[in-house]
């Protein structure tokens, strides 16, 4: 009984020692078996080519109207204050529904006007915190005269030759992504996360990490 007893010791240790070396050691192992291809994440085939060779691009695919990413945007602007060397991270406003393509427009009128950062999370918050139904031209150049932007400019970028140009490319590029929902995130062309997949927010954040660091060793 004793020498049995012992053995079971030393399997254990043996065990033990395993999987605190998987765990220290990068982790290449352990971090395949939490993070699954076709369960956490998918792999996007033939990949969409970046434009950015040299870097790690990460693009993040949302609606304004969209609470799930109402509720992603404080994940993402928590995560992207220290973004990896390498590592670029873009937005794109989806055009996936015809109805979401007022917004994208507002997004790139914003861009182009240089105001972008002012009223991202404003807009947002208009949406879902204080109710605001900003559906159309009209309504979301009321919310712009309110931040103080010139309407009469906004109006002249909002069905502008840049911003439809802008639009149209998302559209093409959104079906070679081959998502179907938002919020939505492409790791360098090549991946897929999803919050259907992930199943939460910090998932969500953990899987970017995961394949990023992915790419890095590549």
């Amino acid at each position: 009984m004793l020498k049995r007893w012992s053995y079971t010791v030393v399997a254990s240790l043996f065990l033990f020692v395993g999987i605190a070396a998987l765990v220290l050691h990068g982790g290449g192992v352990w971090a395949q078996a939490l993070y699954v291809e076709g369960k956490d994440y998918s792999a996007i085939s033939p990949p969409v080519d970046t434009g950015q060779p040299d870097k790690i691009v990460v693009t993040e695919i949302f609606w304004y109207g969209c609470p799930h990413c109402f509720r992603f945007e404080p994940y993402v602007e928590r995560w992207k204050q220290n973004l990896p060397d390498g590592v670029v991270f873009e937005q794109v406003p989806s055009s996936l529904n015809p109805r979401w393509t007022e917004h994208a427009r507002a997004y790139y009128a914003f861009k182009m006007m240089g105001v972008l950062d002012k009223v991202h999370r404003p807009f947002f918050d208009a949406i879902h915190v204080k109710r605001q139904r900003l559906t159309d031209l009209d309504t979301i150049a009321g919310f712009a005269a309110e931040q103080g932007i010139d309407e009469k400019l906004f109006r002249e970028n909002y069905y502008s030759f840049p911003v439809e140009t802008q639009i149209r490319k998302n559209v093409q590029i959104e079906k070679r992504y081959g998502h179907n929902g938002v919020p939505a995130v492409i790791v360098n062309g090549k991946y897929l996360v999803s919050a259907s997949l992930a199943g939460s927010n910090d998932r969500m954040i953990e899987i970017i990490d995961f394949l990023i660091a992915r790419e890095r060793s590549q």
